[in-house]
């Protein structure tokens, strides 16, 4: 009975000395109570606190916190005895900061010998753990636990004032003070025994997260990178859901920040374990690590993830592996057509369009909603892109025009767009000359249908009528399109300037197009240069300046082994490579042609194995061994060659010709085979011009079809001289040179001067070549005066020779 009396007797001292202590809070005391002889400046006083006043207006908040600095002014002196004169100032501080005082709070702040109590800290932190440890009593710390978390709280709200006052770099050295405290006394992490319910843990806890936030205010990204990793990589007993949010926002600041960041120093990098090298994959492994909690059910759904994600893998070129992802996800996370769609996405960037399309029917499949706009606009864009595929896309486009029911001005003029996309690649696959025509002049109708619909100019709609244009040999109205085209997008597009360039090539107007191509490269960058230096080499190849495309190519070459070497951040973009590889395909085939034509044999077999060496599955390859082997007279071994092409690729035009040509030419009157291989030429490709030459050609030796041979080289003539970089395709000279009947007439001659010439250039065909060609056949076939004159205006207006 005795003892419980001294003990209450002993308690009660303790509240006594503790209610002293919080009387000293009034703003007139408590200068004296922190250091006595010390007063504090009128202008310090923020608040007037009298007595009758502050117990009117105190609200329940400010109650609670001052029942919660007592209590733990309670805890502190039931541990120690006593509150020393840094733990009354933290106290102090915390009561200010919850006032909203935030000056007067940092000044209390300010007070506390932080150098001072640091070691104290430390030292009690160890000595806490090793006690657990090794469950002995007899090694006590300077410093009670609640006066270890009183300060490192006081420490943490001094970094939060000094946020509030937008001193960010000082709120972050105070908050990275607290950090470098726990890993100083507790390298491992703090354990087991401060995780629930302690304040150190809670404070610990909050400056982990508030660290990456003060320096991103600051203005120091590294800084904030260097947080974030800290946070990750520490152990700091974080909550899965603290750690599930700092995971998603340092994967955003790496995705958006602006900041190149190096790779991560880890102390200890074990094999086969995967160390991201820059940004990108830095975020893409915590936004995988967060899809894997997910699936684990250790954090909650969040969609904004996956949207991250797929920006992330979609600007390094790993569509693949995202896909994986999104079949990897259980259901219930995305909803069945979002996860079809999606994926449709994902094997479209990869090039896989037939997957794509097919799992777009799966969502059009579904009673839910057979005619959502967003899916069918993805598989009308598929469908427009393939001949194979444009009478589905046709019908997507279709009926996502009857969903409208007149509203939505702007996705009408897409859909209508789509539709002409479609018509376009399906009047290309037409059976029927009439049928092509039909979806010719409906796919120009619908095209400029969208551009009437369309309520800002869309460059998309704009390039596609002057395309269209082309094609059908509208060369003025494509023209007029691509200069509106090139104002639109203010010269920021290749493909814009290139096609400008193609359609004053088609014009025979190379110089103005080598201007606009010279005048493209002034405004483009050294990486961007690669389709337009190949264009320029064209087009000096049309001009007959051989030696300047061989520079230009070089050049060409150039470009493209820089980028290779220098290709993205890192990451290998798939999509970019496969381009730059096909452009370097293309240049060493079109080497190949030059040097063939110059007769340089040595070189042109070297640019043919340097193709080989890219591509030794490639038609295009075994093409060009063809050209070569013919161009020196080995007619066997270039059909063997074109063979072996075809075999490859059923559908290489040029090819199919070659092949004609060549079974025409060893003269085993195989006239049927030869208008085979002509017919599917012309069947793939009705605006070869070469295929129309070399079939009239076939008409005339037959002697018995010369009217259909007139129509042919007539074809011939106005698709050649009308088509755009038509030099690209031709056959060997040798191939047009044949022993001719001649009638002796003045056209004898022109045709022997038309014989010196080209093999005095080594031309391949010319406009006036053709005009003759149908003159002959017109006088062969005795035409009446009509025809006859209309085919000698044709051969007057065909001045000098026009060199492909």
């Amino acid at each position: 009975m005795l003892d419980m009396k001294l003990a209450r007797k002993k308690m009660d001292k303790k509240w006594i000395k503790t209610l002293r202590i919080f009387s000293k809070f009034d703003p007139r005391e408590k200068m004296k109570c922190l250091n006595p002889g010390m007063h504090l400046k009128d202008e310090m006083v923020t608040i007037d606190f009298s007595g009758s006043e502050r117990s009117s207006r105190i609200d329940d908040g400010e109650r609670r916190s001052e029942t919660s600095n007592i209590e733990e002014a309670e805890s502190s002196l039931r541990e120690g005895g006593c509150l020393n004169y840094e733990e009354a100032r933290a106290l102090l501080g915390r009561l200010e900061y919850q006032r909203g005082n935030i000056e007067a709070a940092l000044h209390v702040f300010d007070g506390i010998d932080i150098a001072a109590v640091t070691p104290k800290i430390k030292i009690s932190i160890a000595r806490r753990i090793g006690r657990h440890k090794s469950k002995l009593h007899w090694d006590a710390p300077p410093m009670s636990i609640h006066a270890v978390s009183l300060l490192m709280e006081a420490i943490f709200l001094k970094a939060r004032a000094l946020h509030d006052l937008g001193k960010f770099v000082e709120a972050a050295q105070s908050c990275s003070l607290i950090l470098d405290i726990v890993e100083s006394a507790s390298p491992n992490g703090l354990p087991g025994i401060f995780s629930r319910g302690c304040r150190l843990q809670e404070t610990v806890c909050k400056s982990v997260e508030l660290l990456p936030e003060l320096w991103k205010m600051a203005d120091n990204p590294h800084g904030a990178i260097s947080s974030y990793r800290r946070a990750l990589l520490g152990q700091w007993n974080l909550d899965l859901v603290v750690i599930a949010k700092i995971r998603k926002e340092f994967a955003i600041f790496l995705l958006y920040g602006g900041c190149d960041a190096g790779p991560p120093n880890l102390h200890s990098k074990m094999d086969g374990y995967f160390t991201p090298k820059n940004n990108v994959e830095e975020a893409i492994l915590l936004l995988m690590i967060l899809l894997s909690d997910f699936n684990e059910k250790k954090a909650e759904w969040d969609p904004s993830i996956v949207e991250h994600l797929t920006f992330a893998l979609a600007i390094s070129g790993q569509l693949r592996p995202l896909a994986n992802k999104f079949e990897e996800l259980l259901p219930g996370f995305l909803n069945r057509k979002e996860r079809y769609y999606q994926l449709a996405l994902c094997y479209l960037g990869e090039g896989d369009s037939l997957t794509a399309l097919n799992l777009l029917k799966k969502i059009f499949s579904d009673r839910e909603g057979p005619n959502c706009v967003k899916d069918l606009l993805l598989a009308s864009k598929i469908c427009g892109e393939s001949s194979a595929y444009a009478e589905e896309g046709v019908s997507f486009s279709r009926r996502m025009l009857a969903s409208f029911d007149g509203r939505c001005e702007s996705l009408k003029s897409v859909a209508n767009f789509l539709l002409g996309v479609s018509l376009s690649a399906q009047a290309r696959s037409s059976a029927s000359d009439s049928e092509r025509v039909t979806k010719q002049d409906e796919a120009l109708e619908v095209l400029e249908k969208a551009e009437k619909f369309m309520q800002v100019k869309d460059y998309r709609v704009i390039y596609h009528l002057s395309l269209e244009n082309a094609e059908q040999r509208k060369l003025d109205v494509a023209l007029h399109y691509a200069k509106q085209l090139l104002k639109l997008e203010a010269g920021s597009n290749v493909t814009s300037w290139i096609l400008v360039a193609r359609i004053l090539s088609a014009q025979k107007r190379f110089i103005d197009a080598e201007t606009i191509i010279n005048a493209a490269l002034d405004q483009t960058g050294k990486w961007s240069q690669g389709e337009l230096l190949q264009t320029k080499a064209k087009i000096q190849i049309a001009r007959g300046q051989l030696k300047k495309a061989v520079e230009t190519y070089t050049d060409l070459l150039a470009v493209i082994r820089l980028r290779t070497k220098n290709l993205a951040v890192g990451m290998k973009c798939s999509k970019i490579a496969e381009i730059d590889r096909k452009l370097e395909m293309g240049t060493w085939y079109d080497l190949a042609n030059v040097y063939t034509g110059m007769s340089h044999w040595r070189d042109a077999e070297v640019c043919i194995s340097k193709l080989k060496a890219i591509s030794p599955y490639s038609a295009s390859g075994w093409y060009a061994t063809g050209q070569l082997q013919e161009a020196k007279g080995l007619h066997k071994e270039s059909l063997v060659s074109y063979s072996r092409a075809l075999d490859l690729e059923p559908t290489h035009v040029p090819s199919l010709v070659s092949t004609a040509v060549v079974l025409r030419h060893c003269g085993d009157r195989q006239f049927a085979v030869v208008r085979s291989f002509l017919a599917e030429a012309l069947r793939l490709d009705r605006t070869s011009h070469v295929a129309w030459l070399n079939l009239g050609l076939l008409y005339e030796a037959e002697g018995a079809s010369t009217v259909e041979a007139a129509e042919c080289f007539q074809a011939a003539a106005i698709l050649e001289e009308s088509a755009p970089e038509c030099y690209a395709n031709l056959m060997c000279p040798q191939l047009l040179m044949r022993p001719w009947r001649w009638r002796p007439s003045m056209i004898e001659f022109k045709v022997i001067e038309m014989q010196e010439l080209f093999c005095w250039m080594q031309i391949k065909c010319t406009k006036m070549f053709v005009c003759i060609m149908i003159y002959i056949n017109a006088m062969r076939a005795g035409s009446d005066a009509k025809t006859y004159n209309r085919l000698e205006e044709n051969l007057k207006n065909s001045k000098g020779v026009t060199i492909f």
